[in-house]
């Protein structure tokens, strides 16, 4: 009976912890503190933070508990994300969810979203620097898109063994927006510049909106075909909303399928970063770099408003340019709270949506295209 207690004590999670648990644990707390606290994403960082408890409880191996165990049921539902099913599900989502009218309404907007991409390709080739391979320097650099599902879609074909730590850099990059962007913003604008005040975007027609996602459909993935499972999801989905006579499916896709993913795909990243395989050097490297990629995504989009100013009559105002990178809507939201700071009556939001929403079209692309460029 002793040496069968004593069996038991010693298969207990307590037993079994190590230091590295319990500081995985600590991280999954403060995501679980910023979700439900301050609010950072919290439909996010919840389950993640969460998800990081969940991975770090000691378990016995070969009874079939752990995510990395082939027989387990959190295995069954980490294969979402690991095979790529999750981030189109959530394109789709996003996509009943969006309205483009304010891109459509002012074309020229999308150009802030293409050069906040500038971010992606950079961090790349910096992570080839650092000695990463081309594959998962790809996947390192589409944190710098600020698109959470693109990053986990990408890294799903070129990097799996990353998939965990890219991911919650990304989510973790998207859900401190509020924090990173503001002071890149005050330090490449000067307040004059943030007190330009946009004209009132024209009305977009219906008909407008319902040929919109046909059309970015076909363009966008006739010129990066790999971003075909991503855009095509997104521009459905959008279609599904405009049309309006399939108002049942476009509910369906921004309710209750976008929430069940994003349950299952928060969980299961949060659960798959086990401390034996997420705290490494590698994934170290890869918070800095993803760091470096939002910041210069930020800055990309940025600096490219101020040189659009140089050559048009009606100046816009450049703190849209940070809106750019694809983290929807709060990256929007953080322009409108900047600006509102400098003058309260400056009502910027609807206008960022226009680079906001261009962005995530745009990071889609840039990983269609790595992705075509690594599989050569």
């Amino acid at each position: 009976m002793i040496n069968l207690i004593m069996d038991f004590i010693n298969n207990t999670g307590f037993a079994l912890m190590d230091y590295r648990n319990l500081v995985m644990m600590v991280i999954g707390l403060v995501f679980i503190y910023l979700g439900i606290v301050k609010h950072y994403e919290p439909l996010l960082l919840v389950p993640i933070g969460f998800g990081i408890l969940v991975g770090n409880i000691p378990v016995f191996q070969g009874l079939g508990l752990g995510i990395y165990e082939d027989n387990s049921v959190l295995h069954y539902l980490y294969f979402g994300v690991t095979q790529g099913v999750y981030p189109p599900l959530i394109f789709l989502g996003i996509g009943a969810m969006t309205d483009f009218s304010t891109m459509l309404a002012r074309p020229l907007l999308m150009w802030l979203g293409a050069a906040a991409q500038m971010g992606i390709f950079i961090t790349f080739l910096g992570a080839l620097a650092l000695g990463f391979a081309p594959n998962e320097a790809a996947s390192i650099g589409i944190i710098g898109g600020a698109d959470g599902p693109t990053a986990i879609f990408l890294t799903a074909q070129l990097a799996k063994d990353l998939i965990g730590p890219i991911a919650v850099a990304a989510y973790s990059y998207m859900a401190l927006v509020p924090v990173i962007q503001p002071p890149i913003m005050k330090l490449l604008t000067t307040r004059e510049e943030r007190l330009i005040k946009m004209e009132e975007p024209r009305v977009v027609s219906k008909r407008e909106k319902i040929i919109f996602p046909i059309i970015g459909f076909l363009l966008c993935c006739l010129l990066a075909p790999a971003a075909l499972p991503l855009l095509g999801m997104l521009f459905f989905g959008n279609l599904l909303k405009e049309c309006t006579v399939t108002d049942r499916l476009a509910l369906a896709a921004r309710t209750s399928i976008i929430d069940t993913v994003t349950i299952l795909l928060g969980l299961t990243v949060g659960a798959s970063t086990q401390a034996n395989r997420f705290l490494t050097w590698e994934s170290i490297k890869i918070f800095i770099l993803g760091a470096l990629s939002f910041a210069i995504a930020t800055a990309s989009g940025l600096i490219f408003a101020k040189i659009m100013n140089l050559f048009l009559k009606q100046k816009i105002n450049p703190l849209l340019g940070a809106a750019g990178v694809s983290a929807v809507p709060d990256s929007a939201r953080v322009v409108q709270m900047v600006g509102q700071k400098e003058d309260p009556t400056n009502f910027l939001l609807m206008h960022a949506m226009a680079p906001n929403v261009s962005g995530v079209i745009g990071s889609a692309i840039g990983a269609g295209i790595l992705w075509t460029f690594m599989t050569r």
